[in-house]
């Protein structure tokens, strides 16, 4: 571009590079998407490659298509020697690694690319497999090496699936990146001889924040900074996996002849030795040392999990403090470890008796204003409910519409005690939130919502609702199968939507059958479902139903359900019906929270093909505590995948069959 950023593609457009010590730079793509398999691709046809190429300062912002499980990848580079720089990728919510090295053709193996000072992020969760960030490789060539070299690039918020990056190949070097509070690790899925070097991950608390997975040979795992990380199993903050003997190409070689030294680990919920052993993946690793490394916590907690026998790997000179277990007494010291910032903004311990271990002090981390262009403007954080203005509006028929369609993002309705009446859908493309007037207290001071069409409101993409005391009242709904309260767009959505219900009481939702609280259509994605002190009664529907993803691949509809301190009663169908099919291990959800409530009479319609007052079919992490159960169908739970946790305790059943766990067969 001749002015950097005032070339905008738009529409249905990519860009194809090939030749000879070419350089691009400058260029936006926004607002559309590309009609081929790639946005930029480095090359023109697969005899045509471009080598010895820069792209540089080049930003794909959203540049999605709409369908969100239709593949797409917005930068494919081949050929040799090419450089991809100080570029930024944000906002990819459709199916498709962000950005791929290909090594499909002998000129494109050992080819040596370079990725640097680039932007990514954030990457939403997909909700299934090929929601990578970035890969190097693929399991077909993963035993040639590539060379790519990944350096000082900012991975924000990248939270597609359980590999931020997938490293299917060899001879590569991931030497000072920053992750920060994104979902997955850094996984060495495949291929030989690579290092991960000075890389700092900053999880902040957040779930499934991860570090560094470590498969196959010789692979080295040195000086990396892993801080708050929470993710357990493949997303902990230290993984080294078991293989399978004699491992197809495409599954997994046994960790050998790896080093894993000077690492900082502090205050990280997982370290994970021998993950994944189970019939299939029963090699253990051999001739790795595990040396000079630093783990500690500020609460002494089990963060040290072995899952076989560990006896390959040899310990020496690692410091821990406030871990309950270590593998080997011999290689771990105990000692307490105060902390103080350094000057990178990462903790240091003060001790120097502790300088020889963990990470160095002049350890070069790189800012996020150092990434990407500097003329286009980093994402600003989502916009959370009630962030925006209040608006007070009166009873009557249709001026909840009317607010609703002039609503901005994060804006607050505030209604008045009485009547209110909506005779068509307000469609909604950004956060909004709904609620009784704070002043009015008492169930009869609730402001009372009737509609006249099949729902109350929809949800399109970028559409979130919150409805805080309220008494929604379904009985003007039309005498038709298949209303709901709230539903999705019957169309693909590409942005993850929240629905929250707080202090509401639901009614009536029984003019006709199988009419739910939410309704969801395929590929559309919760990123999380919240009912709370509220009451559901005479609905002939679910609830919840997040079932639209039936072809058992791993997608599934929504990622976390919490229900708590609620009351259900008459309801023909299920409570919760979630389901996630396949046996996929990519993906973190869906995770389900169902505690303290109250149910009665639930789940007897015929129409109820669960069966269950609850169903959860193939959930990860199951919470079902301290419920009250009257007359209601069983909650039952099939576990489908990995390891799985479910925890059903504290509930009490009167006229209800107990509780039906299928569990895993691995």
């Amino acid at each position: 571009a001749e002015t950097k950023g005032k070339v905008v593609i738009a529409g249905r457009s990519n860009l194809r590079i090939a030749g000879e010590h070419l350089v691009v730079s400058g260029l936006v793509f926004r607002d559309g998407h590309t009609p081929t398999n790639d946005v930029i691709a480095f090359r023109r046809t697969k005899q045509h490659l471009a080598n010895h190429t820069r792209v540089t300062e080049v930003v794909i912002d959203r540049f999605n298509n709409p369908e969100r499980h239709e593949t797409d990848f917005w930068v494919m580079m081949y050929g040799k020697d090419n450089r991809f720089d100080h570029s930024m990728l944000i906002g990819k919510s459709n199916s498709g690694v962000t950005m791929a090295v290909r090594l499909d053709s002998e000129a494109s193996q050992n080819n040596g690319p370079r990725i640097d000072h680039n932007y990514f992020g954030p990457r939403p969760v997909l909700g299934s497999n090929g929601g990578e960030t970035l890969r190097i490789g693929t399991s077909k060539y993963s035993l040639l090496e590539s060379r790519t070299l990944v350096e000082r690039n900012y991975f924000e918020r990248c939270n597609g699936e359980v590999e931020i990056i997938s490293s299917k190949s060899g001879s590569n070097v991931f030497r000072g990146n920053v992750f920060v509070e994104s979902r997955g690790t850094l996984t060495l899925r495949h291929g030989n001889g690579n290092r991960v070097e000075g890389n700092v991950f900053l999880g902040n608390g957040l779930p499934h924040t991860g570090g560094i997975r470590v498969i196959n040979k010789r692979q080295t795992i040195r000086n990396n900074y892993l801080f708050q990380l929470t993710g357990r199993r493949f997303a902990g903050a230290l993984v080294v996996m078991n293989g399978v003997p004699d491992s197809p190409i495409n599954r997994y070689h046994q960790v050998e002849e790896s080093v894993i030294e000077n690492n900082t680990i502090i205050g990280s919920d997982h370290i994970e030795l021998a993950a994944g052993s189970d019939e299939e993946r029963s090699a253990v690793p051999k001739t790795t040392r595990f040396a000079n490394n630093l783990i500690a916590n500020l609460e002494t907690k089990d963060s040290i999990a072995v899952h076989d026998d560990i006896s390959g790997i040899h310990y020496a000179g690692n410091v821990y403090d406030g871990v309950e277990e270590v593998p080997d007494a011999d290689g771990f010291e105990h000692r307490p470890v105060e902390f103080e910032w350094g000057g990178n903004g990462l903790a240091y311990p003060v001790d120097e008796a502790n300088a020889g271990v963990g990470i160095p002090r002049g350890l070069a981390v790189v800012q996020r204003d150092e990434t990407g262009p500097g003329w286009y403007p980093k994402p600003a954080p989502a916009i959370p409910f009630g962030s925006g203005r209040t608006v007070a509006i009166g009873p009557g028929r249709d001026s909840l519409t009317e607010a609703l369609e002039a609503s901005a993002a994060g804006d607050v309705i505030e209604l008045e005690t009485g009547e209110y009446t909506v005779t068509k859908i307000p469609v909604l493309a950004h956060p909004v939130t709904v609620r009784g007037n704070r002043t009015n207290e008492g169930a009869e001071a609730r402001p009372l919502v009737r509609f006249e069409r099949s729902a109350l409101v929809e949800l399109a993409d970028g559409g979130s609702l919150e409805l805080v005391g309220l008494a929604i009242d379904g009985s003007l709904a039309p005498d038709a199968y298949g209303n709901s309260v709230v539903r999705t767009s019957r169309y693909s959505m590409l942005g993850n939507y929240a629905v929250r219900v707080v202090d509401c009481e639901v009614a009536n939702l029984n003019t006709n059958h199988s009419f739910n609280f939410l309704r969801v259509s395929r590929h559309t994605f919760a990123r999380n479902i919240d009912i709370l002190r509220s009451s559901f009664r005479a609905v002939t529907g679910h609830i919840v139903a997040l079932d639209r993803e039936i072809d058992d691949l791993g997608i599934y509809n929504g990622e976390s359900v919490v229900v708590e301190d609620s009351r259900f009663a008459n309801v023909e169908g299920a409570v919760l019906n979630v389901y996630r099919g396949g046996t996929d291990e990519s993906t973190f959800g869906p995770e389900v929270s169902f505690r303290r409530n109250v149910l009665e009479d639930i789940g007897h319609g015929k129409r109820n093909k669960t069966r269950a007052s609850v169903f959860l079919h193939g959930v990860q992490t199951v919470s079902i505590e301290d419920n009250d159960l009257s007359g209601t169908q069983p909650i039952r739970v099939v576990e489908t995948v990995g390891e799985p946790i479910t925890r059903i305790d504290g509930n009490r059943f009167s006229e209800s069959a107990p509780p039906v766990v299928v569990p895993w067969q691995r």
